[in-house]
């Protein structure tokens, strides 16, 4: 939802409308345009649902199968939070080359943590 609260603004600022009859509504078709910030945020929405719903799964099966402790567990989520978060940032606001990859491999290192962790238990339980 914050994503297309996101578009909104974006669209309606610079009066830039994907649709025709919106920039007709808005002021002539010569409104009907793309505009690079509207494009990023469905892109950044696509992205996080490939990442996000991965690590749902992998979460439910880090608790479910490995028992990690409270903490470490926390630890766990809030590292992929605040790294998905700032890599939402990094795609939105267009923040230096680095920083978006860096926030995607913290992700991808938190899910491949719990990975490991849950085959480690099933591999000594087999």
């Amino acid at each position: 939802m914050r994503h297309s609260v996101y578009e909104s603004l974006c669209l309606s600022h610079p009066q830039a409308f994907a649709n025709v009859e919106d920039a007709m509504r808005h002021g002539g078709i010569q409104f009907c345009r793309s505009h690079p910030y509207v494009e990023r945020s469905p892109r950044a929405h696509r992205n996080a649902m490939e990442n996000v719903f991965p690590f749902i799964l992998l979460g439910a099966l880090y608790v479910l199968l490995a028992g990690p402790s409270p903490s470490v567990a926390r630890a766990h989520f809030r590292v992929f939070a605040g790294a998905r978060f700032a890599h939402l940032g990094a795609y939105l606001l267009s923040w230096p080359a680095p920083s978006r990859s860096l926030a995607h491999l913290v992700s991808l290192l938190t899910n491949l943590s719990m990975a490991a962790q849950v085959l480690w238990v099933a591999a000594s339980e087999w």
